[in-house]
């Protein structure tokens, strides 16, 4: 199956206009049809209705897979770049939130005394995203951090083979305002706040479907999503009384804001180092660096 024709179809079916897609593709019109119809021809079966343009049932199955079918060739061809070896001089590295800036910014220390003029990149994505990126080929390592049983490793998307080893493990506690009835508690179980309000903040704190399904109950409910990265906000929106997270021990949290430890379920926050081969002896260096870290 061509990706070409595979990104042709994804960008028609998620726009809803052969068009735009050609615009987004910098296509002719022309071509993005002949692209479907090759495409179809090869399956044997429509896969776009014209008028709308919307997928068909074999479609929608199609569209499924596309995106990892992409994606797998993307890990395949970086993979390939790492083994064959790449410029020495840079590095791209992403990180989740709470992966651990302490450790990042200990590791990039240690690495520009090591060598001096390297060139490094650092980014802050969602753990998807990181995982993706250095599937990819985006990124060099990434650092990404979740919410796991004690013996358990993070659960990560299907993006091809990676490496992955845990740099860091730690206890975890639900924040909530200070003068919050449960603030005084040496410790909660979180079957005891299901009918707690709560703050959805995936990008920041333990999502809410992870523990959800750590509990065993859909009661954990969301009063207000938020889907920014900043961490003092989400801390700002508990002390105001929003709601509820779930957040690595070790976090500092301001006035007005206490941290009570996480005693039911048995569960940990777990830091952990993903890449695929390392070509770069300078990406060789900061994974230990950050192993060690």
């Amino acid at each position: 199956m061509d990706p070409h024709l595979l990104r042709t179809f994804i960008a028609v079916a998620t726009s809803g206009s052969f068009s735009a897609a050609a615009a987004e593709l910098g296509y002719t019109q022309s071509a993005v049809s002949q692209h479907i119809a090759a495409l179809e021809n090869s399956v044997g079966a429509a896969l776009l209705t014209r008028r709308p343009v919307a997928p068909t049932p074999a479609g929608e199955r199609l569209l499924e897979h596309a995106g990892a079918i992409l994606l797998r060739i993307e890990a395949a061809q970086a993979d390939v770049r790492r083994v064959v070896g790449e410029p020495p001089g840079s590095i791209m590295f992403a990180a989740t939130p709470l992966a651990g800036t302490t450790r990042v910014a200990r590791a990039l220390t240690q690495l520009r005394q090591d060598r001096p003029g390297i060139a490094v990149t650092f980014e802050v994505a969602r753990r998807d995203d990181v995982a993706r990126g250095v599937a990819s080929g985006t990124y060099h390592l990434g650092l990404i951090d979740g919410i796991a049983a004690p013996s358990d490793p993070l659960r990560l998307p299907d993006v091809g083979l990676l490496s992955t080893s845990a740099v860091a493990q730690e206890k975890l506690a639900v924040v909530l305002p200070a003068d919050h009835p449960l603030a005084g508690r040496k410790r909660l179980g979180l079957p005891a706040l299901v009918d707690a309000r709560w703050i959805d903040a995936p990008a920041v704190s333990a999502p809410l479907d992870e523990l959800r399904a750590a509990v065993e109950t859909d009661s954990l409910r969301a009063a207000l999503t938020y889907t920014g990265a900043d961490l003092l906000t989400l801390l700002e929106l508990v002390a105001a009384g929003h709601g509820l997270a779930v957040l690595p021990a070790s976090v500092p949290v301001p006035d007005g804001v206490r941290a009570v430890p996480v005693d039911a379920p048995r569960l940990v926050h777990r830091v952990e180092l993903l890449h695929g081969h390392l070509g770069s002896t300078a990406a060789s260096a900061l994974a230990e660096l950050l192993d060690e870290g």
